[in-house]
């Protein structure tokens, strides 16, 4: 990567980490169905004025806002409001990787080889025992609704995969039209008028603050890393390392954290990318080391 990329990279894997933080914060004074659409509106509107809308079928743009967007932050905000803590939501969600190499098989006809199954397995036992090991700083509720989110993200990558190459600025602008409507609904069924009315009178400074930020975080990694140089996503478990060790521990951080680094050299290696995976074991490893020595 040249030293541009590396600065990009450094700053989309630390944005995608406090953005965890970020939304907890909103959730402080906004139910979760109530700040998914307000952040969402907020993304579409006034951005869809100024931006084309990409040249592919409303069906596939409903497809992609449906479940990368709206799917998956559903899930991602109520996982978050009935107990999962932050730090971990971020180490949980990176499931989607497994995911995706599922559905990959199931919609795209991708093979599996011997490598990837093993590679599965992996990633299935680091993924159980973070699930294990979370004890009293998550709920399961929380844990399976991060994972539902996780899988509703996989959905999204492969819509975008069978969309093809469309103007991706275009795509995550206008697929943040889809959300805010359904948002609206589940939030009027499920929360409440008085309880909307109540949020929205009485919202904070750092409830807006939450709602703007975040989707800023969410339009940077989305726009710059959508074909990331090669060592990038090493960045994001070590960001969520320090997420989760403000969350929930500095102890129970580093155990997660060396599970979780299991299950993505698992998931690299299902990929076929087997020397990635140690690779990022070791680089894991040495951060580790690090947060030891700063907790």
């Amino acid at each position: 990567m040249s030293p541009k990329d590396l600065l990009f990279a450094l700053v989309v894997v630390i944005a995608w980490g406090v953005n965890f933080i970020v939304i907890k914060v909103g959730l402080h004074g906004v139910p979760p169905m109530l700040l998914g659409a307000l952040r969402f509106a907020l993304a579409a509107v006034p951005a869809v004025f100024f931006v084309k809308r990409p040249q592919l079928p409303w069906r596939w743009l409903l497809a992609y806002g449906l479940t990368i967007s709206f799917g998956q932050f559903a899930f991602l905000f109520s996982a978050m409001y009935v107990g999962m803590p932050a730090g971990l939501a971020s180490l949980v969600l990176q499931a989607q990787a497994f995911f995706t190499l599922i559905l990959a098989v199931l919609f795209l006809h991708e093979r599996f080889r011997l490598p990837n199954v093993v590679g599965l397995l992996i990633a299935a036992a680091g993924l159980a025992v973070i699930g294990m090991q979370g004890g009293h700083a998550m709920t399961l509720a929380g844990f399976l609704l991060t994972l539902c989110a996780a899988c509703s993200w996989a959905l999204g990558n492969i819509v975008t995969k069978k969309v093809g190459k469309v103007d991706l600025v275009g795509l995550v602008v206008w697929g943040s039209l889809i959300p805010p409507l359904p948002f609206f609904a589940l939030s009027y069924a499920f929360e409440g008028p008085q309880r909307i009315a109540a949020a929205l009178s009485g919202i904070s400074a750092m409830s807006i603050f939450a709602i703007v930020l975040s989707r800023v975080y969410r339009h940077a990694a989305g726009l710059w890393l959508v074909e990331p140089p090669a060592g990038a996503p090493f960045g994001e478990p070590g960001c969520a390392v320090f997420a989760a060790r403000a969350d929930c521990g500095p102890r129970l951080c580093l155990r997660l954290s060396r599970r979780t680094s299991v299950r993505s050299a698992g998931c690299r290696r299902a990929a076929g990318h087997g020397r990635a995976g140690r690779e990022c074991v070791r680089r894991l490893g040495a951060c580790h080391r690090r947060v030891e020595i700063a907790a």
